[in-house]
């Protein structure tokens, strides 16, 4: 049985979660989210009657720090931590991504994020695509799936799938966006990782955020078809050569319209702004734009 675990980011229900499944070979946890979210995560595994050091195995999507970030504190207590091969390095030496993100964050880093140490390679795996694990009674095979990054993977366990980033973001079944940070946003390889998870049928799509999709069909159309339209948004703002600084608050303006026509309230424009900042889509659709056409 697959618990969702509500990791309360920000003092946000509904924004990221952790997945954990009991197994005969102890507890498999399919995200960690950020360690600032440790507390959260920690009181989670513990209502379901478990500990901390129950977890031995972790399976992450990618190594973005949402998803992320505390798999340390896993392998520190035993934990196999499962990952892309091209996260794996930044896993063993997050020296880089936590420079990369301190830049940006300054002084809400710890706040946001919190720490991320490295991992011993002896309690780090890369996982090649299509491979199977065998935990225990349980079986995870890995799809590769890039678009929103290059070291996707979205996690099959019999008829479910813990999707990470690459089936977007739905905060309490409202509209469907596509998370572009920077660096690795590509288009057309994030439509061809949509048709990967549209072949797979009636699957149970779990999302990082949040929870289970209810209509796999529709909720791929409506991410690919809103993936077209940010895009589209920003060409003409990366053609004319903007800063992003000025597209910034025009874009943010742009999504909370949309979601506001679908009926979220400014509560709910703040959960996704949490899950999925437009600022960060801005950086990640124009870099995608100059990579693509400059």
């Amino acid at each position: 049985m697959t618990h969702i675990i509500d990791l309360n980011f920000l003092k946000n229900a509904d924004s990221i979660a952790a997945f954990l499944l009991p197994t005969t070979d102890g507890l498999v946890l399919v995200e960690t989210g950020p360690y600032s979210t440790f507390p959260s995560l920690k009181a989670g595994i513990e209502q379901l009657g478990f500990q901390v050091s129950d977890v031995r195995h972790v399976f992450l999507s990618h190594i973005h720090l949402d998803h992320a970030g505390a798999a340390w504190a896993f392998a520190e207590r035993g934990a196999t931590i499962y990952v892309h091969p091209a996260g794996y390095p930044h896993l063993l030496d997050p020296s880089r991504l936590m420079n990369s993100a301190r830049r940006i964050y300054q002084d809400q880093m710890d706040v946001l994020w919190g720490d991320m140490k490295a991992i011993p390679a002896d309690r780090l795996r890369a996982v090649n695509n299509e491979e199977q694990i065998e935990v225990g009674d349980l079986t995870f095979q890995a799809w590769h799936t890039p678009g929103h990054a290059v070291h996707h993977i979205a996690w099959q366990c019999g008829e479910e799938l813990f999707a990470g980033d690459v089936a977007g973001v739905s905060i309490q079944k409202g509209l469907v966006v596509p998370p572009c940070p920077p660096p690795d946003i590509n288009i057309e390889d994030w439509k061809a990782s949509i048709n990967l998870l549209r072949e797979m049928g009636d699957i149970k799509i779990y999302l990082t955020h949040f929870g289970l999709v209810d209509n796999n069909a529709q909720h791929l159309s409506d991410l690919e078809w809103q993936l077209d339209n940010w895009a589209q948004w920003m060409k003409p703002h990366w053609e004319a050569g903007e800063a992003a600084e000025t597209v910034i608050p025009k874009f943010q303006a742009y999504v909370a319209g949309q979601l506001s026509a679908t009926g979220i309230d400014e509560e709910g424009i703040k959960k996704y702004e949490a899950a999925n900042p437009s600022w960060m889509s801005v950086a990640g659709l124009m870099r995608y734009w100059r990579k693509k056409e400059g």
